[in-house]
C-alpha cells in the first residue's frame, strides 16, 4: 500500500511548533520522500537552538506518522542552517556627496558659536593658531570643539596629540576625541597616517557636511573651524550651508602674505560672513640665545590692513621653536605654563571680552 503525500503532510500540519503555529505552516519540512511504505524527510531548523528546541515534536512526528496506515517506518532527520549570522559593525562611510538643504545657512544643535580660521595662503600658522586658541580658550572655562576642515591636509590629531579613530556605533553618529579640554574631530582621525584624500568637490564637500552634522559634538560654547587655505570649496561650502559667528584671518606680516589675505577677505565679504578680526603670525622672531628679536617677515602689516579695512586688530603672535616643537609633540603651547602662552591667553581673553567666544 503507498501512502499518500498529503496525508503526510496532513499528519505533520498536526505537530505544533513549540514558537506557535506546525511544523508545516513553519515550512520547516525539507526532502519529503515515500518509497511505498517508507517515510523520509528532514526538519530544517532556523538554528541549532530551534534544532534543540524542536527534539520533542520531531519525536511526535515519527510516532504519529508510524501510526498512520500503511506507514511501515519512519526516518526524520534534524538540521539547523548554523549559527545566525551576525550583523556587520556599523560602517560609516565618509566622503559622501552632499545631501540637499533648504533654507540658507543651518546652526548646528547645541553650538552657540562657530568660528572659521582662515588664511589667504599656506604656512603663515594658520592650524597652528587655531590649536592654540582652542586649548585656550578652554584654559579660559569655555567648552571648546576643534573641527579640522582641511580635509586633504589635516594636521590637528598631530598637533592635539590624539591618533585614535573615533566609535560610531551606529554607522551614523561620529563620537569626538577630546584633548587638552577641547572636544575636537579631524578626518585625519578616520584615515591611515599617510594616507591622501583624493576626492573630487562634491565629494569634498559632503565630507565637511557630515564631520559638522555627524559628530556628536555636544553642547558648546564654542567651535573653533581650521579651515584649508585659500578660497575653495570647503569655505564656500561652509559658508553657504552653515550659520557662522563669523572668520577670523590670519596672515604674515609680508607683502606677498597679504596680497592672499585680501583675496579671503574679499571672498568673506561675497558670502556675507562677518570677518571678526585679523592676526598677525609669525610677527617677530627672538633668537633663544642671545635673546635678539628679528621681524623675520617684517612687522606690522597686518595691522596696518586691519586699519586700513577697519577691521579689529586682534593681536600679534610671536614665530619660537617651542611653538613647533610643542605642536609636534601632539601639546599645543597654550596646553603649557611657558610664557609663550601668554599671546594665545591674551588672543582668547580679548574675544571673550568682545562677546565672540
Amino acid at each position: 500500500m503507498t501512502v499518500e503525500r498529503e496525508a503526510v503532510m496532513q499528519v505533520l500540519a498536526e505537530v505544533a511548533h513549540p514558537g506557535g503555529g506546525d511544523l508545516v505552516s513553519r515550512d520547516l519540512i525539507r526532502a519529503l520522500v515515500i518509497d511505498g511504505g517508507a517515510v523520509r524527510f528532514v526538519i530544517e531548523a532556523a538554528t541549532p537552538d530551534e534544532a534543540r528546541a524542536l527534539g520533542a515534536a520531531q519525536a511526535e512526528a515519527e510516532a504519529k506518522l508510524k501510526a498512520l496506515a500503511g506507514v511501515t517506518s519512519v526516518q526524520a532527520v534534524m538540521t539547523a542552517h548554523g549559527p545566525a549570522a551576525k550583523p556587520a559593525p556599523p560602517s560609516l562611510k565618509i566622503g559622501q556627496h552632499p545631501t540637499p538643504q533648504q533654507g540658507g545657512p543651518q546652526r548646528i544643535s547645541g553650538i552657540d558659536r562657530i568660528i572659521a580660521i582662515a588664511s589667504g595662503k599656506g604656512g603663515v600658522g594658520k592650524s597652528t593658531v587655531a590649536s592654540n586658541l582652542a586649548v585656550a580658550l578652554a584654559r579660559q572655562g569655555r567648552r571648546v570643539g576643534l573641527l579640522d576642515a582641511d580635509i586633504y591636509g589635516p594636521s590637528q590629531p598631530k598637533m592635539m596629540g590624539v591618533s585614535k579613530r573615533p566609535a560610531s556605533p551606529d554607522g551614523k553618529i561620529i563620537e569626538p576625541l577630546v584633548a587638552h579640554g577641547v572636544t575636537m574631530m579631524s578626518i585625519g582621525l578616520m584615515l591611515k597616517e599617510d594616507e591622501a584624500v583624493v576626492w573630487r568637490g562634491p565629494m569634498i564637500m559632503g565630507a565637511l557636511q557630515q564631520l559638522l552634522g555627524q559628530v556628536a559634538w555636544g553642547n558648546l560654547d564654542i567651535l573653533i573651524i581650521d579651515l584649508p587655505p585659500g578660497t575653495g570649496d570647503i569655505q564656500l561650502t561652509l559658508c553657504q550651508r552653515t550659520h557662522l559667528t563669523g572668520a577670523l584671518v590670519v596672515s604674515t606680516p609680508q607683502d606677498v602674505a597679504l596680497l592672499d589675505a585680501r583675496k579671503a577677505l574679499d571672498m568673506f565679504s561675497k558670502l556675507k560672513t562677518p570677518v571678526l578680526g585679523l592676526i598677525e603670525n609669525m610677527s617677530t622672531f627672538c633668537c633663544p640665545n642671545c635673546g635678539h628679536v628679528t621681524p623675520i617677515f617684517g612687522h606690522g602689516g597686518v595691522a596696518l590692513e586691519a586699519a586700513k579695512l577697519d577691521l579689529p586688530f586682534l593681536g600679534e603672535l610671536p614665530l619660537a621653536l617651542d611653538v613647533r616643537v610643542a605642536g609636534d609633540s601632539g601639546t599645543p603651547i597654550a596646553a603649557t605654563d611657558s610664557p609663550l602662552a601668554a599671546p594665545y591667553m591674551a588672543l582668547a581673553q580679548r574675544l571673550i571680552a568682545g562677546g565672540m567666544a
